[in-house]
């Protein structure tokens, strides 16, 4: 451990990224503690990487990636473990988690302005808690289509009063009635110019 904190400590000559994946390795194989010592190498990647960025500011989560992807990460940690010297696969993965942390990091910023912007042009819409919370639903990513008997369903309502709300929502742009009508009739969201 002595000599893990003089080095990462004094080391300046290696990148901040690649020092990220050395130091997990490092921190994590010296395991110095009963419990928890991935959380903790995690924790060191994390800091690191942000220290690399220089912002205050970070939107991904090199932890929860690599929670995400648990079995992989265990799988390349023992081979690198149990390997010789050469840290080179352990990098690569490393690196490669780094980029689909980016890339689910983009994916849900993208989720949180779209709704940012949905709801700062109907902000002044006079929406019910039922509305809202339906509404939030399909902003969530709701599955199938949207219909009345559903909304009833998911908002405890009658399917009047479930009929009353989606119209309402037709009215007020925030919803758009699908071209197959009848009993199968269904709604989406409006879309957002």
């Amino acid at each position: 451990m002595k000599r893990f904190l003089e080095w990462f400590e004094d080391d300046r000559s290696t990148d901040l990224v690649l020092k990220a994946g050395v130091a997990h390795l490092w921190f994590v194989t010296i395991h110095p503690f009963d419990d928890g010592n991935g959380r903790i190498a995690r924790a060191i990647a994390d800091m690191v990487l942000a220290r690399s960025e220089r912002s205050p500011q970070r939107f991904n989560s090199m932890s929860a990636q690599i929670r995400q992807e648990r079995k992989a990460y265990y799988e390349i940690l023992e081979s690198t473990q149990k390997g010789d010297l050469d840290i080179t696969r352990w990098l690569d993965w490393f690196l490669d988690c780094l980029g689909r942390a980016f890339t689910h990091a983009e994916t849900t910023l993208e989720a949180v302005l779209k709704k940012a912007r949905f709801w700062d042009k109907h902000a002044g819409a006079g929406l019910n808690d039922r509305q809202r919370k339906l509404v939030n639903q399909l902003l969530n990513g709701f599955e199938g289509k949207l219909t009345s008997s559903k909304w009833a369903k998911l908002a405890k309502c009658s399917q009047d009063t479930a009929l009353r709300d989606i119209e309402d929502l037709v009215r007020k742009g925030v919803l758009t009635k699908e071209a197959a009508g009848g009993r199968s009739t269904s709604y989406s969201l409006a879309k957002i110019a």
